[in-house]
């Protein structure tokens, strides 16, 4: 048969390799979209669930807040308002009761002189002039005093004006007190020109010579009464009539005999405070002075009413959205933490699951590899043996013309057979069960048939790999297919970490008489310092993609279970040197000893 076409093979692996390529593109290009529009979908599903639990976390932290606030805002804006009607109520009932009083005292006064006194006493000039100054001296507020007769003439007059004489009998002070007794009027000008109001008190005699006693009330005495109540800038106490003409003059509301600017309120028998939104009054307090036409008026502004109440409830505001900041801040930070752990636990769930799938797949792999290892001893025992038994037809054929060329086939064939069959006898041996069996076992020669499995590789990638044994080493008490492993592992490791050619240097020597020491050393990329505290834990690779992150785990599992110790150096763009330590006696046996 004729020996194939170097160019026509090259060409179909050309093609093939092309192939495989686009083959590639086909298939990855769409995984990696795929990755993408899943990484979208679990950033948008962790914006989710990190925008609900910020939602719901603020909405339970912000309710009781702002449901305390306007308890508090009302409760305490009721209260203030209660107790400053308190307040108007005491200090109205107060000043109406004093102002009443008064009045009514100066009513009596008047009646008792015109009861002890008869027409011709009163209408003496000296003895209504005693009488007067009595009356300023026991009661003060009297300006003037005088006598009118009952045709409404002032027949007796004492006082600083000039008015004896004038005729009163179209006054409604003079026509009020024959009908009634006695009235008392609202603050007028009159003849005088001053601000003043009359009291006036008819006779008790029922014949038609009856007299009147008026009697001229300074304004000032009512002033001086409503004034103090009025010192606090939040405060107005006044008095008004019924027409709600000022009788004494307003901070707020007009000045005498003004009409107020505020209305004039209902009748009641009792004092009253009410909430009153006309101008810039919010609580109006009022009383009726009884037997008089006055009404006596307490007002609260707006704003100074509440100007302590306004500044608790900023210092309450500013509090509460403090608080708010605070709690925002610390829910923004406590679910974003939340958040990203749960998306780290995630992520490491999904690495585990997929490293646990590629521990699998490989367990697959490699009994499968064993079952066609054992498949090819089969065919390498025929050819063996056929290969023999056409050496001694050899032997005995002396005159066979191509003797010495076709047993040196032979020969190559014997050895090509012995070579695939300690390949099969390697991988078999590698893939047994994990049992440990402690056997002696020469260190070397274990090193030596574990770098023979990378041969191939290492000629195709450029890697030289040393070996520096030292002469006389003790054999060791140890489980050859763990130890196999473990090398295997490290070995591999050390492939990896070179991308372009290297040097592997594996050494063996006597570490003291019950322990001798392996290093393997590489030249490549190195090691962090950060990730060489984590290369003997599960799943940490720094691999990327293409490591499950659990050979130098199982490596470090199983040396520790030999009995041996495993330590690791590295630098950066130097290299990493993997030491071990193994006993020379089982582990077992140690522990009998």
């Amino acid at each position: 048969m004729a020996d194939p076409d170097p160019q026509q093979n090259a060409a179909s692996g050309s093609a093939s390799s092309a192939t495989q390529t686009s083959f590639f593109k086909l298939m990855v290009l769409p995984l990696k979209w795929l990755k993408r529009a899943d990484r979208i979908e679990d950033l948008r599903r962790y914006r989710k669930l990190w925008w609900y639990t910020v939602t719901l976390t603020v909405f339970v932290a912000y309710l009781p807040l702002f449901v305390m606030t306007g308890v508090n805002y009302y409760m305490y804006r009721k209260n203030v308002v209660a107790e400053m009607q308190y307040d108007i109520s005491r200090s109205l009932t107060n000043v109406s009761r004093s102002l009443q009083f008064v009045i009514e005292e100066r009513l009596s006064a008047l009646d008792l002189i015109i009861r002890e006194n008869t027409n011709e006493e009163l209408s003496d000039h000296e003895h209504l002039s005693i009488t007067l100054h009595n009356l300023k001296e026991s009661f003060g507020g009297f300006v003037d005093l005088g006598l009118i007769d009952q045709n409404g003439s002032q027949v007796a007059y004492v006082g600083p004006y000039e008015l004896e004489g004038v005729d009163y009998q179209d006054q409604r002070s003079f026509q009020q007190a024959v009908i009634r007794g006695s009235f008392v009027t609202e603050v007028f000008m009159g003849h005088r020109n001053v601000p003043h109001f009359a009291i006036t008190v008819k006779s008790p005699s029922a014949t038609r010579n009856f007299h009147v006693l008026r009697a001229t009330i300074d304004v000032e005495m009512m002033n001086r009464m409503v004034f103090v109540q009025s010192l606090d800038r939040a405060d107005d106490t006044f008095v008004i009539n019924l027409e709600g003409v000022l009788q004494t003059p307003s901070q707020h509301h007009g000045d005498l005999l003004q009409l107020a600017s505020i209305e004039v309120p209902r009748y009641s028998p009792n004092a009253e405070v009410i909430e009153y939104n006309g101008s810039e009054v919010d609580v109006l307090g009022y009383s009726y002075i009884e037997d008089t036409p006055f009404i006596l008026m307490m007002t609260k502004r707006r704003g100074e009413m509440f100007e302590q109440w306004i500044l608790d409830q900023t210092e309450l505001i500013v509090f509460l959205i403090l608080s708010e900041i605070l709690i925002l801040m610390v829910v923004l930070w406590s679910s974003t933490r939340m958040v990203r752990q749960i998306r780290a636990g995630d992520q490491r769930r999904t690495k585990m699951l997929m490293n646990v799938e590629y521990t699998n797949k490989m367990a697959t792999i490699g009994r499968l590899a064993a079952s066609v290892a054992h498949e090819i001893n089969n065919p390498l025992a025929i050819i063996n043996e056929q290969a023999g038994l056409l050496s001694d037809y050899l032997h005995s054929a002396d005159d066979f013309p191509y003797r010495d060329k076709s047993k040196k086939a032979l020969e190559s064939i014997i050895r090509s057979v012995e070579r695939g069959g300690g390949v099969t006898h390697r991988l078999l041996a590698f893939t047994r069960k994990m049992d440990s069996r402690y056997e002696p076992i020469d260190i070397c020669h274990l090193l030596s048939e574990v770098a023979s499995f990378l041969e191939k590789e290492a000629s195709h990638r450029n890697i030289r790999v040393y070996k520096d044994f030292t002469e006389n080493v003790t054999h060791i008490e140890s489980d050859r297919g763990q130890l196999q492993q473990v090398f295997l592992n490290v070995l591999n490791n050390a492939f990896a970490a070179m991308e372009n050619g290297g040097k592997v240097r594996i050494g063996v020597e006597q570490h003291d008489t019950n322990s001798i020491y392996v290093s393997i050393q590489d030249s490549g990329q190195g090691i962090s310092e950060e990730n060489l505290e984590h290369i003997f834990e599960p799943f940490f690779s720094t691999k990327g993609d293409f490591g499950t992150g659990l050979g130098l785990s199982i490596t470090y599992g199983i040396v520790q279970k030999l009995g041996g110790q495993i330590g690791v150096h590295s630098e950066l763009g130097v290299g990493t040197i993997f030491s071990f330590v193994f006993p020379t006696t089982a582990p077992k046996k140690r522990s009998e000893v």
